[in-house]
């Protein structure tokens, strides 16, 4: 939070770019490698620093001008924000693991809110934040009945496979029909279905969000508490320990247009026409952007049909705020499904007077870069606020994302994702997406990353 940890932060995004610098002159004359990675956030690196552990070499290709992929350590009115994914927490056993592994403290710095904005008859109202937080937690609590029978070890999902093949035919939005709630009611919960789904409770599966849930302990209490620790340094300092350690070398700015697998190697192509060559590839890029790839030979039916049809929920805009004049103080905002902004949460008092504070959207008619624009929503939630700047990540406009936390949609966990967990050939998969627990979470890219790697190495000899 203070500027001496932001260029901490700055340095080590700098540092990951001046690696790369080298590793891009090195991999075009000093190869080979065991193994090539296309993708630098925690997946892939995950995967590179695995490897090493087995003996074996990577390179990683990237397509950004930064290392982090979906997480992504920036600056705002002065201090370090997350653009991306940002919070771990103790249960989360991978990351958490990670961090104690290389040092970085877990901190929860941050303004505690005041109050709680609800959805009230045709507008909202502001309650104390212990009254909003009992009622969407009365209202939301039984939206998960029957998940402990279907999901009784959430870290083995199929344990009950013939009670989840039920469950997982279900939208958010069936759920909601099935609990026939009063309109009032339901606005205390579509906000929550709506938003992880990316705009329609339609869209989302009830088994995504029901797997948090179990993964939480089966509490409310336990699924609030799970955005609790930040990083010391920002998501980017334990990335870049891991990077560090992994030896990987690391190609920035190089977008990949093809995978071809030929008589024992595969090739990666960059769209810039570069190539690079290695036994095994691990693809650790989100699975919305499979289907940007060309892969030769193509990839089976089950891979493209998930990739065409996304699980990274669309539309997904996280945005930073700079705040002043509200009326309901440092508030909790959950306006329902169909508003043009999502959750809302205060993270820190600034200097000036003004408060930092987050933001979703999934309505792509909102221009968030546009204060006036924010200002505008914002008031009919909490009259007299005033929004001074703002600084936005539009994951579902990114070409390298194409999508924002994982969404799965019905059918797709009890269908098509055991496959696409699974290699294919000498490609194989890693990335939060396809993860077996907290899959749209920095763990689910860190299990991940740690499987694609065991996979490479079991068809590889070790060279120590």
């Amino acid at each position: 939070m203070a500027t001496a940890a932001t260029a901490a932060a700055t340095g080590a995004v700098a540092g990951a770019a001046h690696a790369a610098v080298r590793g891009a002159s090195a991999a075009a004359t000093d190869g080979p490698y065991d193994v090539i990675i296309v993708g630098a956030g925690y997946a892939g690196v995950t995967a590179a620093r695995e490897l090493k552990d087995q003996g074996l070499t990577s390179l990683i290709v990237e397509a950004r001008d930064r290392i982090g992929g979906r997480t992504w350590t920036t600056e705002f009115a002065g201090e370090r924000i997350e653009l991306g994914g940002a919070q771990v927490d103790p249960k989360q056993p991978n990351v958490w693991a990670e961090a104690e592994r290389y040092g970085i403290a877990r901190v929860t710095e941050g303004t505690v809110p005041e109050s709680f904005v609800l959805p009230s008859g045709d507008g909202f109202a502001t309650v104390p934040l212990a009254e909003g937080g009992a009622r969407v937690a009365a209202a939301f609590t039984p939206f998960f009945d029957g998940v402990e029978e279907f999901f009784p070890d959430p870290y083995a999902p199929f344990s009950r496979e013939d009670l989840l093949i039920e469950a997982d035919r279900l939208s958010m939005r069936d759920r909601l029909d099935q609990m026939r709630l009063s309109p009032d009611e339901e606005k205390l919960i579509n906000g929550q279905t709506g938003n992880l789904s990316g705009g329609s409770s339609k869209r989302g599966a009830f088994t995504m969000i029901s797997q948090v849930w179990a993964l939480s302990g089966y509490t409310y209490e336990g699924y609030q508490s799970i955005n609790t620790y930040g990083l010391e340094g920002g998501t980017v300092a334990l990335l870049q320990a891991m990077l560090d350690d992994s030896g990987a070398d690391v190609v920035l700015n190089s977008p990949v247009a093809k995978i071809s697998e030929a008589s024992g190697t595969v090739t990666v192509t960059t769209q810039s026409g570069t190539e690079y060559r290695a036994p095994h590839v691990i693809v650790a890029v989100p699975v919305n952007v499979w289907k940007k790839i060309a892969f030769s030979p193509g990839l089976p039916a089950e891979y493209t049909g998930v990739s065409g049809a996304g699980i990274g929920a669309p539309n997904v805009k996280k945005i930073m705020l700079r705040v002043t004049d509200s009326s309901a103080g440092a508030f909790v905002g959950r306006p329902q499904e169909g508003f043009p902004l999502s959750t809302i949460a205060p993270l820190q008092e600034l200097s000036d007077g003004s408060r930092l504070t987050l933001a979703f959207s999934t309505d792509p008619g909102l221009d968030a870069t546009d204060p006036a624009a924010v200002q505008r929503v914002l008031r009919e939630m909490v009259p007299g606020i005033r929004v001074h700047s703002t600084k936005v990540a539009d994951w579902g406009a990114d070409p390298y994302a194409l999508g924002g936390w994982s969404s799965r949609q019905p059918g797709m966990l009890s269908g098509p994702y055991r496959t696409i967990q699974q290699p294919l050939g000498r490609i194989a998969f890693a990335g939060s997406d396809i993860a077996t627990g907290w899959s749209g979470y920095i763990d689910g890219a860190v299990e991940s990353g740690i499987t694609a790697a065991r996979q490479v190495g079991a068809a590889t000899p070790a060279r120590f």
